[in-house]
């Protein structure tokens, strides 16, 4: 009997002057058709308000990730490029992190990382990424609203983009948590 895998979710997260924004949805699928939450937490803040984070894949497993992301903030004094090389260099060398099933969505006001168990650190061109089932969805989206003059407020395109991924992706739904850092 196979192992029945939970799925979700979409997170998306943009930098812009001097700004940055993650948002998540709030779905949490147990196997292809049962929804077991709809109101999961998958956006959070980290080193002392300075760094947004975000999850898609296991929750046990992001949680594990989020609090050794934070220990290697605090290791290298909140320094968001070194800390996201350190947990991907730990992350693809440990035998035992090496089995978690998450992706990481990291920012602060400059920068903006996708971390995963690999070792990859991709930084965006565009300063725009996205995760998790819904990601392409919320991406396309993004890039799509970022092009319009006036610029729309970073908020209100993280809750569009991250709503037409909702109405697209049936691991999203329209439970939003979005975080900002100025």
């Amino acid at each position: 009997m196979a192992a029945i895998e939970f799925h979700g979710t979409t997170i998306l997260g943009i930098v812009r002057d001097g700004k940055a924004v993650i948002g998540g949805d709030g779905q949490v699928t147990f196997g292809q058709n049962t929804v077991m939450k709809h109101t999961a937490t998958k956006v959070r803040r980290l080193y002392h308000n300075k760094v947004l984070a975000g999850f898609a894949g296991s929750v046990a497993d992001a949680l594990t990730l989020f609090e050794l992301f934070e220990g290697k903030l605090e290791e290298s004094h909140g320094n968001l490029q070194r800390a996201a090389v350190a947990l991907s260099r730990q992350w693809r060398t440990d035998r035992m992190l090496g089995k978690l099933e998450a992706l990481l969505l990291v920012a602060d006001t400059e920068h903006l990382f996708i971390l995963s168990g690999t070792g990859e650190v991709i930084e965006p061109d565009d300063y725009i990424a996205a995760i998790g089932s819904g990601g392409s969805y919320a991406l396309a989206a993004a890039r799509a609203f970022s092009s319009i003059e006036p610029p729309m407020p970073l908020e209100d395109l993280v809750r569009r983009s991250l709503d037409i991924a909702a109405d697209i992706c049936i691991y999203t739904n329209h439970h939003l948590t979005i975080e900002t850092l100025n």
